[in-house]
Formats: structure tokens, C-alpha cells, sequence
């Protein structure tokens, strides 16, 4: 099972029009250019997707437009979490996940559990549904970090919970996760930048922000990773590596937003407390964009 998440998958931005209601006529060109380009699977309502900014009405809009667009073309997994575990048991069973291939659920933010709350945590999400699930480690933005240890128990008590979005940056933590997982469990890379020395040391994948602005070169630098072309893979990465980094200068999804402005393919616009990038930040990446065209 976990295997349908191999490769990568897209989080996908939220396009917003002029007056910051959500452009679905954006979402799917979008759509529609991530998978030409090779994306394996999308994911809907992750963190690049400003959800802690959409209304619980626009979310259900969201999932149900990403499905009914994408017509089976690819898996969809749909981003559910927080910090408050018995809502999210309430939206998983009130949610029409129809369509859903998978859950993608984040470390508790703010409330800073210690590991056995995590593991309760997941457990009771766990318990909720049959849907494969998919972790999100990413201290970074939770101020909590899923101890190996934690993600192996949860693993290895629940045969549906397939994988695991490690963003921690942490690449002796990716280590242990990779040395003593569970045959059915991937480690996936949530860090754009390392995902090709992840794949070296036995990752799986990853869940990326590029491949929103960047899905060609960026699956195949993936994909040659995974087929242990590392001459070819990283040539790709370091064509990439800037414009990777510039998407991520001023904070997620700001960089993004603006690349895919610059490509025609969404508005550049935010919901506070996030702004559009800087005048120079846009140059920059106007700059790394042209190149790409040669």
C-alpha cells in the first residue's frame, strides 16, 4: 500500500482571485499542470494550501473540486490535522472523503504534547478511519517533534498508517526511521532541498512544494533518484537547488505563489498574516524562472 505514495506528490497552493475568494479556474490549470508534468499524486489542504485561512466550507469545496478534477487521473490525499484531536475524529467522520486515497495528518501544533500524547494522538485518528495515513513530522512549524521511536510505534500497531512526511531536516533521524521501519511504512521527504540525498540513504519520495512551479524536472530528478541514476538526479537537483531555495526565502507558500504568477498559472495573492513576496524576492525569482524557459 504504501507504495501508491511513492515517488512525488504536490501539496497544492490554494490560487485565490483579486478579492481573496479561491479561483478554482487557477486550481485547475494547476491541477492539470502538475500531472502533464509527472506528479505521481496530489495533495489537497496541506499546509501550502493556507488552510489555517479557509473557512471548514471552502476546505469541503476544496477536497471535493481537486477530486472531481483530477477524474482518477492520480491519487488524492487529503490534509487533516491539528491540535485538537477530537475534531479531527469529527472530521473524519463527517467529511465526504469519497475519492480520498489517503490522510495526510500534522504533529499537534501550539499545544507541544510530549511523545505519549503524540502516540495518543495518532492513535485515536488512527482508530477513526480505514484510509491509509500518512504522518507529518515538521518541528518547524509545530514546536513538537515525532521521535522515531513514536512514528515506529504508531507504524507497527496500525498496518493503514503507510508512511510518514518527515520534515525535520534531520537526516540521522531519517536514518533511524529508514533502518527500523516496518515493511509496509515509506519515510517521505518533506524537505525539498534534501529530498536526493534522502532517497540515498533509503527515503521513498516526497510530499513538495516545488512541484507545484517546478513538476517536470523536479519528478524526474525524483524518479532518477528512485531508479539509482544519482549522475542524472543531481544534476537536476543543483539546476533546481536555487529556485527551490527562493521558494522558500520569505516563507511558504509566498515563494511559490509568486513563481506561479510568474508562469501564468495563479494570481499572486495571499491571505494575512501572509503577504506577497518582496519586490526583490519577485525579481530573484523572475530571474531563476527565465533561466528555466533557456
Amino acid at each position: 500500500m504504501s507504495n501508491m505514495f511513492r515517488g512525488t506528490g504536490v501539496a497544492l497552493v490554494t490560487p485565490f482571485k483579486e478579492d481573496l475568494s479561491i479561483d478554482f479556474d487557477a486550481l485547475a490549470k494547476l491541477i492539470d499542470h502538475v500531472i502533464d508534468n509527472g506528479v505521481n499524486y496530489l495533495v489537497a489542504l496541506g499546509t501550502t494550501a493556507e488552510t489555517p485561512t479557509l473557512t471548514d466550507e471552502e476546505k469541503k469545496q476544496i477536497l471535493a473540486f481537486v477530486i472531481k478534477h483530477n477524474n482518477n487521473r492520480v491519487p488524492v490525499v487529503c490534509g487533516m490535522g491539528g491540535n485538537n484531536t477530537a475534531e479531527i475524529v469529527n472530521q473524519l467522520k463527517t467529511y465526504d472523503l469519497n475519492g480520498v486515497a489517503g490522510i495526510l495528518t500534522v504533529a499537534p501544533y501550539y499545544n507541544k504534547p510530549s511523545q505519549e500524547g503524540m502516540y495518543q494522538h495518532f492513535k485515536a485518528i488512527a482508530e477513526a478511519t480505514k484510509l491509509p495515513i500518512i504522518l507529518y513530522n515538521v518541528p518547524g512549524r509545530t514546536a513538537s517533534n515525532i521521535l522515531p521511536a513514536t512514528a515506529l510505534r504508531i507504524a507497527n500497531e496500525f498496518a493503514h498508517v503507510i508512511a510518514i512526511k518527515e520534515a525535520s531536516g534531520n537526516l540521522v533521524q531519517c536514518m533511524e526511521l529508514v533502518q527500523n521501519k516496518p515493511a509496509h511504512f515509506a519515510i517521505l521527504s518533506g524537505d525539498d532541498n534534501l529530498v536526493l540525498p534522502q532517497i540515498a540513504i533509503g527515503m521513498e519520495g516526497v510530499i513538495s512544494v516545488a512541484a507545484n512551479s517546478y513538476p517536470k524536472d523536479f519528478t524526474n530528478m525524483v524518479n532518477a533518484a528512485l531508479a539509482g541514476n544519482f549522475n542524472e538526479s543531481r544534476a537536476l537537483h543543483y539546476k533546481l537547488l536555487k529556485g527551490i531555495d527562493l521558494l522558500f526565502a520569505e516563507g511558504n507558500p509566498v515563494g511559490v505563489k509568486c513563481a506561479l504568477n510568474l508562469m501564468n498559472i495563479c494570481k499572486n495573492t495571499l491571505r494575512l498574516p501572509l503577504v506577497t513576496a518582496t519586490a526583490g524576492l519577485q525579481q530573484n525569482t523572475k530571474e531563476f524562472v527565465d533561466t528555466l524557459k533557456g
